[in-house]
């Protein structure tokens, strides 16, 4: 088997371990993403997603950080429980998001040979926005990772990415059933103070 699609292949199941495992709110969701976010930038670099390569760096050092704030990000340091996203972040997610994708895909379009460079940076922008509203176990994350895996798949199909196409439609469903769950959660949940 060519190594790129043995890493392809090895990405796919440890990426939907992560997001089965953080659909049940186990903690070991962290430690599949990390590996998963490494086999993923090796795939990605290969088919020239700089955007998307460049993410995997950043989702690793947030599957760390994740890990921590779902393990002690609680109430009097416990662990961390589903909440909807404060009105204060709201806004914000939103403008950082935009802003940076208009920037990273103007820099992806002038200063390297990308392949679609500002599908890539809106995906990249908001990828991070939904992985750091997963971290806080906002609930509405599960809503930007669905907007995002519709993107993702089209750009992975027009790339020729087979198998990591068919990864985002599944990612696409376990976000539907991950935000079905969570609700489920939330609605057994103490009313979070806004952070």
């Amino acid at each position: 088997m060519d190594p790129h699609t043995l890493a392809e292949a090895l990405a796919v199941v440890f990426n939907l371990a992560y997001v089965v495992l953080a659909i049940f709110e186990s903690v070991l969701c962290w430690f599949a993403g990390f590996l998963g976010a490494g086999l993923t930038l090796v795939v990605f670099l290969h088919a020239r997603l700089y955007g998307a390569t460049a993410l995997q760096v950043v989702y690793m050092a947030l599957m760390v950080y994740g890990w921590y704030e779902w393990r002690h990000g609680g109430a009097k340091g416990g662990e961390l429980a589903v909440s909807r996203t404060p009105a204060r972040w709201r806004f914000g997610l939103g403008v950082a998001g935009l802003a940076f994708a208009a920037g990273f895909g103007l820099l992806l379009k002038h200063g390297t040979d990308a392949a679609l460079p500002f599908w890539d940076a809106g995906t990249t922008s908001f990828s991070l926005v939904a992985q750091f509203m997963t971290t806080r176990k906002w609930i509405e994350s599960w809503l930007v990772w669905i907007a995002v895996d519709v993107v993702y798949t089209g750009m992975l199909v027009s790339q020729e990415l087979g198998l990591m196409a068919v990864l985002y439609v599944g990612y696409l469903v376990l976000a539907v059933l991950g935000y079905l769950k969570w609700r489920r959660s939330l609605r057994g949940a103490p009313v979070p103070e806004e952070s």
